[in-house]
Order: structure tokens, then C-alpha cells, then sequence
């Protein structure tokens, strides 16, 4: 089922879903269905599984010149997909990105979701690899999120990159695209920000799901200017607990996020890990309350595989 059916067919009560990564090269899936099963109570109408395309590591030869080799550390994105909506009896969404992948390698993709069943997928540009400062897409890939979109949306209505494809049969996927209530941080603005998501939607995007925040007046002045400017789709909170002092730096640093003054100074006074996990618990149930006080259509949690923290957050909520 869609995302946009199960929201629907909520009648404006607040679903509840979260994200995992697929496991490390060489773990098997028993640790996704670990992380997934405590937080199954809560009914979660999808899951999402985040796609890690490939590094770069060099290695040094015996002659002392450095060989780049590609690695991927988190592969299975599509296998773990399949699994959760073989064992669960879930929608799984797949994450897509432009980066690694040609228009080729994109729609045999889509191809492979579609024969196994799967009606969603999230269309995201993705980061630069480490290796590099600014994102590089493939020779023949996209350079941005909403060319992915359309390239769905052409499948979604039959139009292959291979225009002699015989029995042209239609895919019926529906696309969300990422959101950014603090905007993008290679944005120049947040009305231009506001502007290319607006263009991701008129090609075919049918939801938002946001970067995560943790001021919630930052989400709802998002809303407020997606609406301004038109865009009507379902807009979907994403939201983190904090569980350690390093994500104060880490997370302004890496995803442009603010962290609000009252926060810091909570995890500032803990005297380690465990105490900042608490205080970060408490303030993503503040934010998750207000939300759904809000009406929002689903929450959704950025769990990292971890689901101790989200199950004492979801209990209070859902």
C-alpha cells in the first residue's frame, strides 16, 4: 500500500514509523529483525531502509603508489526490503539515490521493486562520498533529486529509457522526497530551498518526510511556508533522540541543524552517555507530543538500528 493509502485511510490519527540501516558487510539480517521487533507494537503502517552507496579506500601497493579500491559497506538495501514485507507483513521503502547509480542502473532498480511487490520508494540526491568535497553523480546518473523523480514518474507512466521497450507496462510507485525545516546545507537559502521542493512535487513526488530537528517551531514555519508556496502533499516530521555529548558538534556540523539552547545545557550537565540518552528520550517525547497534538500524519523516527530509546519514546505516544 502507499504511503499517501495509509495515511488516508488513518482519518487523521498519527501513524508511527521509523528508518534502520541495512547491517555492516558481513552481519546477517537477524540484527534488522532485532532492531524491528520491539518496535512492532506500534503498528508501524512502513519502514524505511536506507541505501549506502559506495566509498573509496586506498590501499598501498608494495611499489608505495596508492590503489583506489570501492567498497560498500552497508549493502542490501532491496534484499532487506523484501525480507520486511515477507516476515512483517509491512511495507518497506527503499531508499534511491542519485548518487552511484546511471538512469540504466536506476530503472533496473525500480524494475527489481517493482517485480517484488514494493509501491514506495524515497528519492533522495545523497551526500558526497568521503572522498570528495562537493556530490559527483555517475557519467550518466543524475545530478539532482528531482531528476530522480521524474525518471520514476516517466516509469510510473510507462516511459522506459529505451524507447523500442516492447509491453511497456506502468510501475505504480509512490515517490517521497526529503525535506529540510533548517534547509539543505548546500541551500543559498530557504526560499530557494522551498523552491526546488516545490519542483520536486510538481514532477511527482506525492510526500515530504523532513530532516530531523529539535525545535519543533522549525518544523511547523516550514509547513507553513510549503503551504505559502503551494505544496499540499502530506509533510511527515523526521525526528532523532540524542544518545551522546559528541552529537552536540556532530550533528549541527554534519545535517545543518540547530540544537536548541535549552538542550545543550541538559546534555552539558550529564555526567556521561547514559544520562545524555535520557535527557535526549525526554525531549524527542516533548517534541513527538506536540506534534501529534499538531495533527501531524505520521512520526517518524531516525532509530540508527537502535530501538531501546524509540520504544520508551513510542510507548507514551502511540
Amino acid at each position: 500500500m502507499k504511503v499517501t493509502e495509509h495515511i488516508e485511510k488513518s482519518h487523521g490519527k498519527t501513524q508511527f514509523s521509523f528508518e534502520i540501516l541495512p547491517p555492516l558487510k558481513g552481519e546477517n539480517i537477524q540484527s534488522i529483525f532485532d532492531a524491528i521487533d520491539p518496535l512492532m507494537e506500534f503498528n508501524p503502517p512502513f519502514i524505511d531502509v536506507t541505501y549506502h552507496r559506495e566509498e573509496y579506500v586506498y590501499k598501498e601497493l608494495d611499489n608505495g603508489l596508492l590503489q583506489k579500491q570501492v567498497v560498500r559497506k552497508r549493502p542490501g538495501t532491496v534484499g532487506i526490503c523484501a525480507a520486511i514485507q515477507n516476515k512483517y507483513d509491512v511495507d518497506a521503502i527503499p531508499h534511491i539515490l542519485c548518487g552511484g547509480f546511471t538512469q540504466e542502473d536506476t530503472e533496473n532498480f525500480l524494475i527489481d521493486l517493482g517485480f517484488l511487490g514494493i509501491d514506495n520508494v524515497m528519492a533522495l540526491r545523497g551526500d558526497a562520498v568521503k572522498s570528495e568535497t562537493y556530490f559527483k553523480p555517475e557519467k550518466e546518473g543524475h545530478h539532482y533529486a528531482s531528476q530522480l523523480v521524474s525518471q520514476i514518474a516517466n516509469l510510473n507512466h510507462g516511459v522506459y529509457l529505451d524507447e523500442e521497450v516492447q509491453n511497456n507496462t506502468p510501475t505504480d510507485f509512490c515517490i517521497g522526497v526529503a525535506g529540510y525545516p533548517e534547509k539543505h546545507l548546500e541551500a543559498p537559502s530557504m526560499d530557494s530551498d522551498i523552491y526546488f521542493l516545490k519542483k520536486k512535487i510538481a514532477k511527482g513526488a506525492t510526500y515530504i518526510v523532513t530532516q530531523m530537528f529539535f525545535d519543533n517551531s522549525k518544523f511547523f514555519q516550514f509547513v507553513e511556508k510549503c503551504r505559502k508556496e503551494g505544496i499540499e502533499v502530506p509533510i511527515i516530521p523526521g525526528l532523532k533522540p540524542l544518545v551522546t555529548k559528541k552529537q552536540l558538534n556532530l550533528i549541527p556540523h554534519r545535517f545543518n541543524v540547530d540544537l536548541p539552547d535549552d538542550l545543550i545545557r541538559e546534555v552539558v550537565k550529564c555526567k556521561d552517555n547514559d544520562q545524555v540518552r535520557e535527557v535526549g528520550i525526554e525531549w524527542c517525547l516533548q517534541q513527538s507530543k506536540e506534534l501529534v497534538k499538531a495533527g501531524v500524519p505520521v512520526l517518524h523516527y531516525y532509530s540508527m538500528g537502535k530501538s531501546v530509546n524509540i520504544k520508551k519514546i513510542a510507548s507514551q505516544v502511540f
